[in-house]
């Protein structure tokens, strides 16, 4: 059979709508796009937001692709902010050239791609064939085997058509900056940084701007070795022991790396280099367990306590035996206090230690958190997933906007590196009140305390600010915000939640050890649902909204595993698909009765 007789598979299709974005796009010199001037080309659009770990996550498991399929593919990031931060096009811009992404990115801060394409979760992938239809759609990480397969078909079918078109796409390359993430005092009186964007550590002396040394080679890889062959990716949290070597979250690599001062050696304390997924292992031998985004790292009770941005979680590693374990969290993301088995994080990114307490940073919630010896988590400041803004006061109502570090101060009083507010905050427990250090802080990552003065990680500025620790706050005018992402008006009473998942070509659901799907199903404030809340297998369910609550939080957290259907292979490789979704609901009765929400395929 020829290539013109072979026959077309069939697959449900749709058209495309325009991409448009109030930001313009990035990464193309300047030159704006349509979907008519990709017309030939299989596109990506890939719905991300920077703060979101998952979606930091996508961007890495599609470097590969994009380099096998580079004259065929094009890949899209259409950048959907959830923060107001994220509105702000420099921070974009400057997004963009922190995570080495190399292809286009369409700066939408008002979401008007994002409603167009009805996403309804951060990240998302659509795929758009050379004729401009949307074929597929998955929302979460670890779907880029079955997009891979697909542009496989996509590239058989539309060369034999003749509508595929080859060649160099818009990509156009940025200029390479730093972007550093934490920073680290050291005996000597100098400061260790993680020079994050350039996969390096480096040594600045006491005078925050002056480089002693680099440590890495500045190649993205995981290699030990020597200060000049070992290699890192995206590093970014740094804690120091009392041997005097300093313990590395290497976040990409998924790994905690050991660097030794004295001799610039580099080698691997705990991870394999793979990111963890839902039926891996929790605890073990450092070296076997696999990790995912551990994001800052801090000495706390005879371990190294790791903030696993990726999982929501907080791990632990012991240096007596070489283990790692799951400390607190159930890798679902919010904000639930209470003991840690049952505690709710979302991205913790920022840790510190005093004797009494470890506090976090954790992100998503825009809160400042902290554990308990016996294991137990609080909150001291924030609300959930999507309230922020930047209020002084009492903690009750105090905000924050996505904060990614914490340092303690010797009056017991914590500092937050209030990022995405541009400021340094203080939570004194004392008071129970919240004040403002410092404003102008271009995406303050961390702070050190260097004798009287605090040193600031200023990452999108690429530099360390010193700063005298003052007495009294900074004013600054008041603001509180809520995501813009718009609430879906649905009805009160019955409401039908529809997960669709359609296992990728060649795949089929794993059911040998029982049911290959799972759901779990909440609500903020808990008294939307009056029933259909809980666990379970089947990926749809009947839920019981209580019309009494005028708006809330639906909270789904849905997983299915597919594996190669081959029944000639003893050995099928399987894969785990899974997404997490918030998606804010408002009651009204001529809302609908159904909220589909697509983990893989299409929905009918």
């Amino acid at each position: 059979m020829s290539n013109q007789e072979r026959p077309v598979p069939r697959r449900p299709r749709v058209r495309a709508p325009e991409l448009t974005g109030k930001g313009g796009w990035l990464n193309t010199g300047g030159q704006p796009y349509t979907l008519a001037d990709l017309r030939g080309r299989i596109v990506i659009l890939d719905f991300w937001t920077f703060c979101c770990i998952n979606c930091l996550h996508v961007l890495d498991e599609l470097r590969e692709l994009e380099e096998k399929h580079r004259d065929t593919v094009v890949v899209v990031g259409v950048h959907s902010p959830k923060f107001v931060h994220e509105a702000e096009h420099q921070a974009v811009v400057d997004a963009v050239e922190r995570y080495g992404v190399e292809h286009p990115v369409l700066d939408d801060p008002e979401l008007a791609t994002w409603k167009q394409y009805a996403v309804r979760a951060w990240p998302t992938l659509v795929v758009i064939d050379p004729e401009g239809y949307v074929v597929a759609q998955h929302a979460g990480e670890g779907h880029v085997h079955a997009i891979e397969r697909l542009v496989g078909e996509l590239e058989a079918e539309h060369s034999a058509k003749g509508t595929l078109r080859r060649g160099d796409g818009p990509y156009v390359a940025p200029t390479v900056l730093r972007f550093p993430g934490k920073a680290l005092s050291l005996p000597s009186g100098n400061f260790l940084v993680s020079d994050t964007t350039r996969h390096q550590l480096v040594e600045l002396a006491g005078d925050g701007e002056s480089v002693v040394r680099r440590v890495g080679s500045g190649e993205r890889g995981f290699t030990d070795g020597t200060g000049d062959t070992a290699a890192f990716s995206e590093p970014q949290g740094l804690a120091l022991l009392d041997d005097g070597s300093v313990v590395v979250a290497d976040t990409v690599n998924h790994a905690l790396r050991r660097l030794d001062l004295a001799t610039g050696e580099v080698t691997t304390l705990a991870g394999t280099g793979r990111q963890w997924w839902q039926g891996s292992p929790t605890s073990g031998p450092a070296r076997e367990v696999d990790l995912s985004s551990p994001w800052d790292v801090a000495w706390w009770q005879g371990r190294i306590w790791i903030a696993m941005a990726g999982v929501h979680q907080l791990w632990a590693y012991d240096p007596q035996d070489g283990t790692v374990a799951v400390t607190a969290g159930t890798t679902n993301e919010g904000l639930v206090d209470g003991p840690g088995a049952e505690a709710w994080f979302a991205q913790p990114s920022g840790l510190t230690a005093t004797p009494e307490r470890l506090w976090l940073a954790d992100s998503e919630t825009s809160a400042l958190r902290w554990v308990e010896p016996d294991g137990s988590v609080h909150t001291a400041v924030g609300t959930g997933l999507f309230d922020f803004g930047h209020r002084d006061g009492a903690a009750e109502q105090a905000l924050l906007q996505h904060p990614l570090g914490v340092t303690a101060l010797p009056d017991g009083s914590v500092a937050v590196s209030d990022t995405y507010n541009h400021a340094l905050r203080r939570y004194d427990p004392a008071t129970g009140e919240v004040t403002t250090l410092a404003t102008d802080l271009r995406e303050a990552g961390d702070a050190v305390l260097a004798g009287d003065d605090i040193v600031v990680v200023e990452s999108a500025r690429h530099r360390l600010t010193r700063l005298r620790l003052p007495e009294e706050a900074v004013k600054v005018p008041e603001a509180a915000h809520r995501t813009q992402r718009e609430a879906t008006e649905v009805a009160p009473g019955q409401l039908r939640l529809d997960v669709i998942f359609q296992a990728p070509a060649g795949q089929k659901l794993d059911t040998r050890y029982g049911p290959s799907t799972r759901l779990l199903v909440s609500s903020t404030p808990p008294e939307l649902l009056r029933g259909g809340e809980g666990a379970g297998t089947d990926l749809s369910r009947a839920l019981e909204l209580d019309p009494a609550v005028p708006e809330g939080v639906l909270h789904v957290s849905a997983m299915a595993a597919s594996c190669d259907d081959d029944p000639d292979n003893e050995y099928p490789a399987c894969h785990v698909h899974q997404q997490d979704w918030g998606v804010p609901v408002r009651l009204t009765e001529a809302g609908t009765d159904r909220l589909p929400l697509v983990l893989a395929g299409m929905d009918a």
